[in-house]
């Protein structure tokens, strides 16, 4: 499994694994597809910009997953848009993505944290099993959203 940071010039890579992020998993993220699908280059390459931390995940057959990081504070580092293929999950490639964000984080004194579906156990146990800690959802979440737990980093 090679992970890779990409940057703006990356645009297309980046395009083709959100689409199928936003495809595959529409209740995993706040984005939607009908939002991306038209998007123009301008809008992914500032989504490469505007946050600073993208990783690709790949195998021989290709891109398999991704990953960001965006500073939360002076202390935080938010894990987002995290997602890997169904054909690769259970192979590496969500342990490999969640640790390199979190190395990213260490290596700015930060600690990681993330928010994920209540109702997405897999997700939920993945990020378990990488060192995090369910913390609950937060208090004053919207009643008309659905529940997502924020998880941090205890290792």
């Amino acid at each position: 499994m090679d992970i890779t940071r990409i940057g703006p010039d990356d645009w297309q890579s980046f395009r083709e694994v959100r689409l199928a992020s936003l495809w595959e998993a529409p209740d995993a993220f706040g984005s939607r597809h009908a939002d991306w699908v038209d998007a123009p280059v301008e809008q992914w390459r500032r989504r490469l910009t505007t946050v600073p931390l993208t990783l690709l995940a790949r195998d021989a057959g290709g891109v398999v997953g991704v990953a960001s990081g965006q500073p939360v504070g002076r202390d935080e580092v938010e894990l987002i848009s995290m997602w890997v293929a169904p054909a690769a999950r259970g192979l590496g490639a969500a342990r490999a993505l969640i640790d390199a964000v979190v190395d990213w984080a260490r290596a700015q004194d930060r600690s990681t944290f993330l928010m994920v579906r209540s109702d997405n156990a897999r997700a939920r146990v993945a990020y378990e099993r990488a060192g995090f800690v369910d913390v609950g959802v937060p208090d004053g979440w919207p009643a008309d959203e659905p529940p997502e737990n924020r998880m941090e980093l205890r290792r």
